[in-house]
């Protein structure tokens, strides 16, 4: 898997990279700004607006974000394409190498990965949305944990229930959400930006 890093700080820049490599990870370039990733302008939120850029120029294109904080705006668009391999962690959340490695490897295979505080960030201005009332307390969670990029048998493990009862209460949540089954749509993506956009 090659990699590119882009961080302004040099140490954290830096130590991103090695951690990477020692995990066996080939470290195509490490920029120290937005510029030096692609050519946009310079802004305030550089490293969020040239993930967005990134993405828009080459569609699909896995990028996890590390920032200091959330920003809603460019975390929905991050996740608005339905094209999955997005990521959005929180630097001061990332507790050890084994869990930032799983991260970069989920989204490099086209997985979303969202810290929970971003994921609670997104929910905060949330109105009750119809087809969210729809849904039972127990879906809800298994819904909020799949914003969280948790597969199946995470959720099993956190919610202290087997595979199969997840599996059934996806159905439920993709049935009352109104998502049919299509070879052109991921609904377990879909379930998620419904979730996050309402």
């Amino acid at each position: 898997m090659r990699v590119v890093v882009a961080e302004d700080l040099f140490l954290l820049r830096e130590g991103l990279v090695r951690l990477l490599k020692a995990h066996g990870l080939e470290i195509a370039a490490a920029v120290d700004s937005a510029p030096g990733l692609l050519e946009p302008p310079t802004f305030t939120d550089d490293g969020l607006r040239a993930a967005l850029e990134a993405r828009k120029q080459i569609p699909g294109l896995p990028v996890l974000v590390l920032s200091q904080y959330v920003e809603q705006l460019y975390a929905r668009e991050l996740l608005a394409d339905h094209a999955g391999g997005v990521g959005y962690l929180l630097k001061d959340r990332v507790f050890n190498d084994d869990q930032f490695i799983d991260a970069v490897r989920t989204v490099a295979a086209g997985g979303t990965m969202m810290d929970p505080d971003v994921v609670a960030k997104l929910l905060g201005r949330r109105a009750k949305d119809e087809p969210l009332a729809r849904l039972s307390a127990r879906e809800r969670e298994v819904l909020e944990l799949m914003a969280e990029g948790r597969s199946n048998s995470a959720i099993a493990q956190r919610l202290f229930v087997t595979e199969k009862a997840v599996s059934k209460h996806s159905t439920s949540i993709f049935s009352k959400l109104d998502l049919i089954p299509s070879d052109d749509d991921n609904r377990r993506v879909l379930a998620v930006l419904a979730y996050l956009n309402s």
